[in-house]
C-alpha cells in the first residue's frame, strides 16, 4: 500500500477524532456503499453531460452522510468539476428575509473549489482561468478581449442578473489590464455576494442586481453556466445539515424554504437546469416528519415519496431523488478500522500499532456494549478506535488488552430523542428544545406555531 504522507496523515487523524469529516485523504479510509457511490457517478457524469442532478442523502446521526457528501465532493474535483458546500446553520437558509440566505451563498462561494485549490476560496482562479483562456483567443484571432469575453457571456443573458455578471466578469478584465487592485477586489466581493447595498454595486461595478435573499439559487445557475465556460465540466453544490430547516420554529419559515427546495428539484428533475447537481444531506425526521419536515409539505411529499415496488421487493431504488444510506456491515467497520490503523502508520505496514488481534476485541467489545450501533452509527466507535492507536502510539508499553476492556462506548444518539417507559411499551417523541423558551417569534418575526411538544404514544 502507498506511503501516505505526514499532512494527510495528520489532517485525518485530527478530524476522526473530532468526530468530523476529512476533507482530504478519503481515499485511505473509505469502505462500503459501492451501489451508492455507483450511483452518484452516474449523476456526476449526467452533469458533465449538460444535464442536471437532484439528491437527498439521508441517514441517521453518525451513519456517515457528511463522509459520503465528502468522499462525491472528491469524485466531483477529480472529474475536473467545480464544487461549493456548506453546511446549513439558523444563518444559513435557502429563504429568509433578513440576510441569512445570502449568508449561505457567502459560505458556498468561500468554499468554491476546483481540482487545482481543493481547500476553497477558488473565486479568484476561477476567474483568472477563464479571462486567461479568452485573452488567448483574442491574441490568436486578432481580436479584443472584451470583446470576446461578452460574446462568450452572451448566454448568460438568458438567465436572470446574467446581463450584469456578464458585464462584472468583463469589469475584472478591465482592472487586470489596468493593475487596478481595488477594482478587482470589488469583483470578487461581487462574485462572492459581499455587497449588501446595490447603490454601492452600482457606483464600484456600474450594476444593478446582487446577490439577495430572493436570488441565491438564480445566482447559483449563473455561476453553473459560468464555470462551464471557464473550461469546467459543470457545477456540484453540496449542502450538509440541511436538517437545520426542519428545525426552524416558525411553519412560515419552513414552508418558504421548501418551497426552494420544490423549485430546485423541479429544475434538476425537468432538466431546465445545466451542468447543475444539488446534493442535500438530512436525517430521516428531517424527510418523514408529517408536520414538520419534507413530508409535511404535499407538492414534496407527492415528488419524494419512496418507490412502491421497491418496498415490496425489498430491494433499494438507487435512481430515486432520495437516496437511503444502507448501513456498514460488521464486516465493513472492521476493514475500516484496519484502513484507520494504516493511516496511523502512515502506510507502513511495519509500523502497524495494534495487532489484528486487538481490531477483533475492539469490535467485540463495541458489539457487546452498545449493539448493532457500532456499525449502523459508526461515528463513536471510530472516535473510539482512534483515540486508542493515539494512546497507544504515545505509550507502547501500555497493554492494548487492559485497555480495550476498560473504555466505555456511547452510541449516536440525537440529544432531542426522548424515550419513556410505560406499562412495558416504549414511546419516542422529538422534543423541540429551545435556547429561549420565552421567544415566541424567530429571526423573521413570523409567529412561532410550533411552541407546544406534541407526543406521539
Amino acid at each position: 500500500m502507498a506511503n501516505i504522507r505526514p499532512r494527510e496523515r495528520s489532517a485525518i487523524i485530527q478530524s476522526l477524532r473530532a468526530g468530523v469529516t476529512p476533507r482530504i485523504g478519503l481515499e485511505y479510509i473509505q469502505v462500503g456503499r459501492v451501489n451508492e457511490v455507483k450511483a452518484l457517478i452516474e449523476d456526476l457524469d449526467n452533469i458533465e453531460q449538460g444535464g442536471s442532478a437532484f439528491r437527498i442523502i439521508i441517514g441517521d446521526f453518525g451513519a456517515g452522510k457528511s463522509f459520503f457528501l465528502q468522499l462525491i465532493r472528491y469524485i466531483a474535483l477529480e472529474k475536473g468539476m467545480v464544487v461549493i458546500n456548506a453546511d446549513m446553520s439558523p444563518d444559513r437558509r435557502l429563504f429568509a428575509s433578513n440576510g441569512q440566505a445570502r449568508n449561505l451563498y457567502k459560505e458556498l462561494a468561500r468554499n468554491l473549489a476546483t481540482r487545482a485549490h481543493p481547500e476553497g476560496n477558488a473565486m479568484i482562479p476561477l476567474v483568472e482561468k477563464f479571462i486567461t483562456e479568452q485573452r488567448r483567443i483574442a491574441d490568436a484571432e486578432g481580436k479584443d478581449v472584451e470583446r470576446v469575453i461578452k460574446d462568450k457571456l452572451n448566454s448568460l443573458s438568458e438567465l436572470v442578473d446574467g446581463y450584469d455578471f456578464a458585464q462584472v466578469i468583463a469589469t475584472y478584465w478591465k482592472a487586470y489590464n489596468e493593475g487596478n487592485e481595488d477594482l478587482k477586489n470589488n469583483v470578487i466581493r461581487y462574485l462572492r455576494g459581499e455587497y449588501t447595498s446595490r447603490a454601492d454595486a452600482r457606483r464600484d461595478l456600474g450594476v444593478r442586481a446582487i446577490v439577495e435573499d430572493n436570488n441565491v439559487y438564480d445566482h447559483i445557475k449563473l455561476l453553473a453556466r459560468f464555470v462551464t465556460q471557464a473550461g469546467y465540466k459543470g457545477l456540484l453544490v453540496n449542502l450538509d445539515e440541511v436538517v437545520n430547516l426542519y428545525k426552524l420554529p416558525s411553519q412560515r419559515a419552513r414552508s418558504s424554504n421548501y418551497e426552494q427546495v420544490l423549485r430546485i428539484l423541479n429544475d434538476c428533475l425537468q432538466g431546465s437546469a445545466e451542468s447543475l447537481g444539488f446534493l442535500l444531506g438530512g436525517t430521516p425526521e428531517f424527510l418523514m416528519d408529517q408536520r414538520k419536515g419534507l413530508y409535511s409539505y404535499e407538492a414534496l411529499h407527492s415528488r419524494l415519496a419512496e418507490n412502491t415496488f421497491a418496498q415490496i421487493a425489498n430491494v433499494v431504488d438507487y435512481h430515486s431523488p432520495i437516496l437511503m444510506l444502507q448501513n456498514l456491515s460488521p464486516e465493513e467497520i472492521y476493514v475500516l478500522l484496519c484502513n484507520i490503523r494504516n493511516v496511523f502508520a502512515g502506510g507502513n505496514k511495519d509500523k502497524y500499532i495494534l495487532p489484528d488481534e486487538a481490531l477483533k476485541a475492539f469490535l467485540e467489545h463495541c458489539s457487546k456494549n452498545i449493539g448493532d450501533a457500532y456499525f449502523r452509527t459508526p461515528r463513536n466507535t471510530i472516535k473510539a478506535f482512534v483515540d486508542l492507536l493515539s494512546i497507544v502510539e504515545q505509550n507502547p508499553d501500555l497493554s492494548w488488552q487492559s485497555l480495550i476492556g476498560n473504555i466505555k462506548i456511547d452510541s449516536e444518539t440525537d440529544n432531542s430523542l426522548v424515550t419513556i417507559a410505560d406499562d412495558d411499551k416504549l414511546t419516542e417523541t422529538v422534543i423541540k428544545k429551545e435556547d429561549d423558551k420565552s421567544s415566541k417569534t424567530d429571526d423573521n418575526g413570523d409567529d412561532d406555531d410550533d411552541e407546544l411538544t406534541s407526543f406521539t404514544l
